[in-house]
């Protein structure tokens, strides 16, 4: 068994920096936008060369019917031995044949473990408050856009290598995310958006913790998604608070089990009779 985990040790990466993660805009509505994270092809070499060193491993690339396979090889110290894993890229908007071989490695680096905490990362969405959103007029029908380029600040992980803590800054510098205990300074040193928020539960919004905890509850008890909504006055589930998530809660646990409801997403459907509190906003 020890033998084993010497043998294995070679191949263990650490943990992403903040500066070796970017963030891009995945959705835009007129109430906020989501990020994802992720990392570049850059971020996949500079590791490998640092943990296994640049003569120690190595890429290839197969083209298998249409799409692009990348191989990428660490030569075990211990053994000699070649070790080889495999994954298969999508092509990017602009070039298609880059893109396929550049995310194709960067597949193939999260087979070997490269950055793969990047998929505990949180549901991250950032109100209208704190970026800036534009509309745009597509055939008479409005579209909403965001220009704002975003970066991680700060990052931490817990013991299982989950993120635990995620600050997220805009180009002046100033939080607009925050997750878990972080210094969270905006511009000129002064507190940004996101760490006023930590401590005050109107401000705070919901992760995806919460809203799968809510969802789990109108399942229970076959309250509609539309009701919770238009009882906070929101348009989204997204841009909940921790206070009205709070009182939400409440009011599930005074509410019995309507039974089993086919389907795994909340009914939609309106129960007037619903005893919701008007919370304070």
């Amino acid at each position: 068994m020890e033998e084993n985990q010497k043998d294995r040790q070679p191949f263990n990466f650490r943990l992403l920096k903040a500066n070796e993660i970017e963030c891009r805009i995945n959705m835009v509505k007129e109430s906020g936008i989501s990020l994802l994270l992720y990392k570049n092809a850059r971020v996949d070499q500079n590791l490998l060369d640092e943990s296994v060193g640049p003569y120690n491993w190595s890429r290839s690339h197969q083209l298998i019917g249409d799409r692009l396979y990348c191989t990428v090889s660490i030569r075990n110290p211990e053994t000699g031995e070649w070790v080889s894993k495999q994954d298969v890229g999508t092509e990017s908007y602009t070039e298609k044949e880059k893109g396929q071989a550049s995310d194709s490695f960067k597949r193939a680096c999260f087979n070997w473990g490269i950055g793969r905490e990047l998929y505990t990362a949180p549901f991250i969405w950032i109100s209208k408050d704190a970026c800036r959103i534009k509309a745009l007029d597509d055939r008479g029908k409005k579209k909403y856009t965001c220009y704002e380029r975003f970066h991680v600040q700060e990052i931490g992980y817990d013991s299982e290598n989950a993120i635990n803590r995620l600050l997220i800054g805009n180009e002046a510098k100033r939080t607009v995310y925050c997750m878990g205990k972080g210094t969270a300074e905006g511009s000129a040193g002064q507190p940004g958006p996101a760490a006023q928020f930590e401590t005050d539960p109107n401000q705070v919004r919901v992760d995806s913790v919460h809203i799968n905890t809510l969802y789990m509850e109108m399942k229970r008890t076959g309250i509609g998604l539309n009701s919770l909504l238009k009882n906070y006055k929101v348009s989204d589930i997204h841009e909940l608070t921790i206070a009205q998530f709070k009182n939400a809660m409440e009011i599930f646990k005074a509410k019995p089990d309507k039974g089993p409801y086919p389907g795994t997403v909340p009914p939609d459907e309106e129960d007037p009779g619903l005893p919701w509190s008007t919370p304070e906003r």
